[in-house]
């Protein structure tokens, strides 16, 4: 495995400050967005598409630090009912995926999207209970007539270039658990596959080393963020977890991010480590900060910290004592 982290972290830095930078604190590879919600600060991807020149120098300077790039990021609603959101998101995503392709980057990140009720919508509907019954027309419409035919078309496109498409199972988005991912890479191939951040289980009630073990034997995860979660439960017991109190108000959310060993104490991580070698994932770990409590750097320096002692980075080889 790799130590890995989410550039977006450092959009005020120039690209080579930053590589200098996280190289130093001993992370071996990045994450770079490439627009959408995290920005392209360190990875313009018109530019570097319109000359091979760039995207050689591009990958030198990177590589000449020791890292790798683990992901092309470009979050962002492909599927929202207003379509200049929607085709600048799909614009992006394509884009993106072109990038990744000549870069040989393995895997392109991003969110499933969540459309609207009906063809005439203007903002997305997130049904999340089966009943009135309403709610499950939305769903099944959703995903036959929207879903099912976006990312089927998707996931042809990256197999086309030899990328991976990591959906982040989060919150607010069509897929957002283990099963609504299998479902969709059931019916558009195995293109698609799982960007696992463990704190968007949590505050589910999702336990991460169980959603490892299910998508573990799918082959179904592509990439790995880090970050934590912390539930308050007597705020838990009063907004329950689908909590619209707003990320600032802390004090009285039902749950907020933290950084890795914040949320849960180290032997957790070691089982969600373990378990994700134990299921075929031994590739990168990439560290996202969204904690409130701590600056970016702080927050970052600590999660490398308390990821370092966990980590497995050597293969297995023989198992000599059998």
């Amino acid at each position: 495995m790799k130590l890995g982290v989410f550039t977006v972290l450092f959009s005020d830095k120039k690209l080579e400050d930053m590589l200098d930078f996280v190289a130093a604190k001993g992370i071996e590879a990045v994450e770079l967005g490439t627009g959408g919600y995290p920005g392209d600060a360190h990875c313009k991807v018109d530019e570097l598409l319109a000359d091979e020149t760039k995207q050689r120098e591009f990958l030198d300077k990177i590589g000449s630090r020791g890292l790798t790039i683990s992901a092309l990021s470009c979050h962002s609603n492909p599927l929202h009912p207003q379509k200049q959101i929607s085709e600048e998101a799909d614009a992006l995503f394509n884009k993106t995926v072109l990038l990744a392709g000549k870069l040989g980057v393995a895997v392109v990140n991003t969110f499933s999207g969540c459309p609207g009720d009906h063809e005439e919508a203007k903002y997305p509907n997130w049904p999340i209970a089966p009943w009135p019954n309403d709610f499950q027309e939305i769903l099944k419409w959703q995903w036959e007539e929207k879903i099912i035919p976006y990312w089927k078309e998707k996931a042809a496109f990256a197999d086309q270039h030899q990328v991976k498409i990591g959906l982040e199972l989060h919150g607010g988005f069509s897929v957002h658990t283990p099963a609504t991912l299998l479902r969709l890479r059931e019916a558009c191939g195995p293109a698609i596959g799982a960007n696992l951040d463990p704190s968007h289980l949590w505050w589910q009630g999702i336990d991460p080393v169980e959603a490892i073990k299910v998508l573990g034997r799918e082959k179904a995860i592509h990439h790995f963020h880090a970050k934590d979660t912390i539930i308050d439960q007597p705020n838990m017991n009063r907004n329950g977890l689908t909590d619209m109190t707003s990320y600032t108000d802390m004090r009285n959310r039902a749950w907020y991010f933290r950084t890795v060993g914040f949320g849960h104490e180290p032997k957790v991580w070691a089982d969600i480590i373990s378990t994700l070698r134990l299921y075929g994932y031994d590739d990168v770990i990439s560290i996202e900060h969204e904690d409130g409590l701590m600056s970016i750097e702080e927050g970052f320096t600590k999660a490398i910290q308390n990821l370092l002692p966990v980590i497995v980075k050597d293969s297995v080889g023989d198992m000599w004592w059998t």
